[in-house]
């Protein structure tokens, strides 16, 4: 029972992966906060960020709301599924050699406590493991006629169905992430249209197209290019790297529901 009870590499590889991740996101942010003041000196016109702010109009007010919201979302997902991966891997890393034990001892009844515990209720191994225990003891316990093949094959099935459910369950709000990393580009280049046709507009007000008339809709448009990208980027830092977390958890889950039917063709030989 080599990789569902003690792979210890994956999670020594997954624990390396979050530690890379956060010093990616550190270091873009320190890049960030070290450049902004640097262009709001050179700008050298007067005009900082509130000022440009103050000045964009309705259009360009709501769809920075939407890229706020949107950057809001995806933060709040990633955090929300980083911990959830983490709890995963922290539990199902305690969870393994406990279930191989009573397995190898041959008591199920404590093996099924064990996987059902809420101690464990994040591990994605548990949940596999608990589907093929439950299921070989159901038909067990009911004195069912199946024959030996019938028996694994149900018992297969089984693992099978929570191997898709459990996958499901880990991949919520991920999509979400690459959804906002494809778009927010296009919602700002939105608001780019939008700042260049009030420059436009000012230029055709004042009759000049000198530097007054067109640097506040030119400011605006620089903005919403700017948040439309500050949203996108770690949108796409954070589905690539919880789809890489996934991937390991899929493996880790088929190469589980392997094993457990390996374990009942034994059992039942």
């Amino acid at each position: 029972m080599k990789y569902v009870f003690g792979n210890m590499d994956f999670f020594r590889r997954d624990d390396m992966e979050g530690r890379k991740l956060g010093r990616i996101a550190v270091t873009g942010l320190g890049i960030i906060m070290l450049s902004t003041p640097a262009f709001a000196q050179e700008a050298g016109a007067g005009l900082d960020l509130m000022e440009m702010v103050e000045q964009m109009g309705p259009t360009a007010m709501a769809i920075a709301g939407v890229l706020f919201i949107m950057s809001f979302w995806s933060v709040g997902v990633a955090i929300e599924r980083i911990y959830t991966f983490n709890q995963a891997t922290k539990q199902s890393k305690m969870y393994a050699p406990l279930v191989a034990k009573h397995l190898k001892e041959g008591r199920l009844k404590e093996a099924i406590a064990l996987s059902s515990s809420k101690e464990y209720r994040y591990s994605h191994l548990a949940k596999v493991v608990l589907a093929g225990l439950q299921e070989y003891q159901f038909q067990q316990e009911t004195g069912s006629n199946l024959s030996r093949e019938d028996l694994l094959d149900t018992v297969r099935r089984s693992i099978q169905r929570a191997t898709a459910l459990t996958s499901n369950d880990l991949k919520k709000g991920v999509s979400g992430l690459a959804t906002i990393g494809a778009t927010a580009p296009f919602v700002g280049l939105l608001g780019t249209v939008v700042g260049v046709i009030n420059a436009f507009v000012g230029i055709a007000a004042t009759g000049s197209g000198g530097i007054g008339a067109v640097s506040a809709g030119i400011a605006e448009a620089l903005v919403e290019t700017a948040l439309g990208l500050f949203v996108a980027i770690p949108a796409v830092w954070f589905y690539n790297y919880l789809s890489g977390r996934l991937e390991y958890f899929n493996v880790e889950m088929d190469n589980s529901s392997s094993e457990m039917v390996d374990y009942f063709i034994k059992k039942t030989a």
